[in-house]
C-alpha cells in the first residue's frame, strides 16, 4: 500500500489540539502537505473551556480568565477578534465586586481591620512561596521555609508564628460569642488557604510542592475575563479548519505503536476507538488530560500499547492532578422583593467553625465549610458564583439539584439573616439582611471530576515531582532512532514546565508540538495567531 501525505492526528478538541491543527493547516495550507484529523471523544469542541448561560448572563464552566494580558496570545486572539466586548452582561466583567464583606459562622459580620490582618499575612507568606521576597512586609518568614516541602506546610507554621505574636488570643473577643481571637484568625486564615486550593485544584495544600511554586510563571498585566467568552477563542482557532477536519464523538480506546525499528507498509501508530474503528497515523498528538493518562497507565489493558517508558510513567503518576468546580446560583428575585436587594448582594466571605468544633451549625453540610465566599458575578447581577476544590467538589457534583439549592439556601440565610453584632458598634451591614431568607431558583454546576473525558480541571506540581516530570512527560516518543520518528507527541496544560495549568500553557504547549512536527518536514512557520 503506497502512502503519500503524512498522516497527523489530533487527540482532543480543547485549546491544545485546536491550536496544534490551526497553527499546522496555516503552515502547509498551499501545499497541502499534510493529511490533518482531530478526534474528539465528546460531543462538542472545546475541551475544559465551556461557555454558557444563566439568568441572561454569560457565565464559564471551565476556564475563565486571561491571567495576564502582557505577551499573553490567548489576549492577543481576543483582541484581534474583538472578543474583549460585549453588550450582553458576562462573568467577571468589572473584576471583583467592591461591597465585600466577611462574616463567621453565626451570623458575626467580621472588623475589616481583622481581616486584613489575616489577608496581609497570608499574602506575604505566598509571596514568599514565589519567590517575590521583597513583597513579604509580615515578618520574617524565612525560618518558615525550613524543611518544608509543600506549600500547606509553609502556610500553616507561618500562621503558627504568626499566633505566637498575638497576645490574649485566647481570650473572647467582644461581640463575636463564643468565637476567640485565636479561633477567629485561624479560621480567616482557612478560608484564605481554601481560596488556594481552588487555585490550585488541590485538595489539599500540602500536596502541592514548595520549591517547585518559584518556577510557575504568570504573564504580567491585569487578569480579565473574555466578554464573549472563551469560547469564542475555541471557535476562532477551529474557524481555518475545513469542516471535515475535526471529527466528534470519537473516542480513542487505545493507541498502538512502535518503540522500536519498524518494518512495513502501513503507519506505525494505530488508533482503536471505542466503536471497534481503526485509524492509521505518521504522528499522534496527545492533548487528553493529566487525569486521562493517570487513568490510562493504570488501565488493563492500558491506553498506549507497548506502555509509555518507565520515566513518562513514573512522570505521569507523581505530578499532581486535581479538581475544582463552580457552582452558579440564580437569586430569586420575586421572593421577599428582592428585586432591589439583588443590586447590594454583597461579595460574601464566609468563615466557618472547624469540622470538628462543637460549635458549628449542625444545618450546614460539610461539604459547603470549605467555600470561602459567594458572591455576584459582576455587579448587580442576580447570578452568584461559588468554588468547590477536591473531596468537597466531588460531592457536590454527587448531589441533586434540589439538595443544593435547600442547603446553600439555608447556609447562606444563617450567616446573613441572623442578628450577630459586630464588635464595631451598633449598626452593620448585616441590618439591611436582618430576618430575610435567601432563596435560589436555578443553579449551573461544573463536573469536571466525573466527566470521563477530563477526569479532573487541571495539574499542578505534587510533592514528590518536579518541572523536570513535566518535562518527561512533555518528551516526544519514541527515543529509539531506528523507529520512525515523532509518532506520540504531548500537548496540553500539564505538559508546559512554566505556565501549567492555563488555558495560555496549553495554547503554547500546541505551538511547540506543531513546531515540532513542522521543523521536522522542513516547514516554515507561520504566525502564532489564530486566523
Amino acid at each position: 500500500m503506497a502512502i503519500n501525505r503524512p498522516r497527523i492526528v489530533i487527540i482532543g478538541a480543547g485549546m491544545a489540539g485546536l491550536t496544534a491543527a490551526n497553527k499546522l493547516f496555516k503552515s502547509q495550507k498551499k501545499t497541502n502537505a499534510f493529511e490533518l484529523c482531530v478526534v474528539e471523544g465528546g460531543s462538542r469542541i472545546g475541551g475544559r473551556i465551556k461557555s454558557c448561560h444563566l439568568g441572561g448572563d454569560r457565565i464559564e464552566l471551565g476556564a475563565t480568565w486571561i491571567h495576564g494580558i502582557e505577551n499573553s496570545p490567548v489576549y492577543k486572539i481576543a483582541q484581534e477578534m474583538n472578543a474583549l466586548n460585549s453588550d450582553q452582561p458576562w462573568e467577571r466583567m468589572d473584576g471583583f465586586v467592591g461591597d465585600s464583606i466577611t462574616i463567621a459562622e453565626g451570623g458575626f459580620e467580621l472588623h475589616p481591620s481583622l481581616v486584613h490582618r489575616v489577608s496581609r499575612l497570608f499574602k506575604s507568606l505566598m509571596a514568599f512561596v514565589r519567590g517575590k521576597n521583597d513583597e513579604c512586609d509580615e515578618f520574617s518568614v524565612v525560618n518558615c521555609g525550613l524543611d518544608c516541602q509543600s506549600v500547606g506546610c509553609f502556610l500553616r507554621k507561618g500562621l503558627e508564628e504568626f499566633l505566637g505574636s498575638v497576645k490574649n488570643g485566647d481570650e473572647d473577643v467582644t461581640g463575636y460569642g463564643n468565637w476567640t481571637e485565636t479561633m477567629l484568625i485561624e479560621s480567616i486564615f482557612t478560608k484564605y488557604e481554601n481560596m488556594l486550593r481552588g487555585y490550585y485544584s488541590a485538595d489539599d495544600l500540602k500536596s502541592i510542592d514548595f520549591e517547585a511554586e518559584k518556577e510557575f510563571s504568570m504573564f504580567p498585566g491585569e487578569e480579565i475575563t473574555i466578554a464573549r467568552g472563551y469560547f469564542s477563542i475555541i471557535e476562532s482557532l477551529a474557524s481555518v479548519l475545513p469542516h471535515d477536519v475535526i471529527q466528534l464523538g470519537r473516542k480513542v480506546e487505545r493507541i498502538e505503536w512502535e518503540p522500536s525499528s519498524f518494518v512495513g507498509t502501513s503507519r506505525p501508530v494505530k488508533l482503536h476507538f471505542s466503536d471497534g474503528s481503526v485509524l492509521e497515523a505518521d504522528h499522534v498528538i496527545v492533548t487528553v488530560s493529566l487525569g486521562v493518562l493517570k487513568a490510562g497507565i493504570l488501565d488493563d489493558p492500558g491506553m498506549f500499547s507497548p506502555p509509555l517508558p518507565d520515566n513518562k510513567t513514573k512522570a505521569i503518576s507523581k505530578l499532581g492532578y486535581g479538581v475544582v468546580d463552580k457552582l452558579f446560583l440564580q437569586l430569586d428575585p420575586s421572593h421577599d422583593q428582592q428585586t432591589d436587594q439583588i443590586s447590594r448582594f454583597p461579595f460574601l466571605g464566609m468563615v466557618f467553625h472547624d469540622l470538628g468544633s462543637e460549635m458549628k451549625d449542625a444545618e450546614i453540610p460539610w461539604w459547603i465549610r470549605k467555600t470561602s465566599s459567594l458572591c455576584p458575578i459582576y455587579s448587580k447581577s442576580s447570578v452568584l458564583l461559588s468554588w468547590f476544590a477536591g473531596k468537597e467538589a466531588l460531592a457536590l457534583e454527587s448531589l441533586g439539584d434540589e439538595e443544593i439549592l435547600n442547603k446553600v439556601s439555608k447556609t447562606i440565610s444563617s450567616f446573613l439573616s441572623k442578628s450577630g453584632k459586630p464588635c464595631s458598634g451598633n449598626s452593620s451591614s448585616l441590618d439591611k439582611y436582618t430576618g430575610r431568607e435567601f432563596k435560589f431558583t436555578n443553579l449551573l454546576k461544573s463536573q469536571w471530576g466525573t466527566d470521563p473525558l477530563f477526569l479532573g480541571s487541571y495539574s499542578y506540581v505534587a510533592v514528590g515531582s518536579s518541572g523536570d516530570d513535566i518535562e518527561k512527560l512533555a518528551s516526544p516518543l519514541p527515543n529509539n532512532s531506528s523507529a520512525p520518528p515523532l509518532q506520540i507527541l504531548f500537548a496540553g496544560e500539564a505538559t508546559h514546565r512554566t505556565h501549567y495549568s492555563t488555558t495560555h500553557g496549553a495554547y503554547l504547549s500546541g505551538i511547540r508540538e506543531a513546531d515540532r512536527l513542522l521543523q521536522h518536514y522542513g516547514y516554515t512557520s507561520a504566525p502564532h495567531t489564530s486566523g
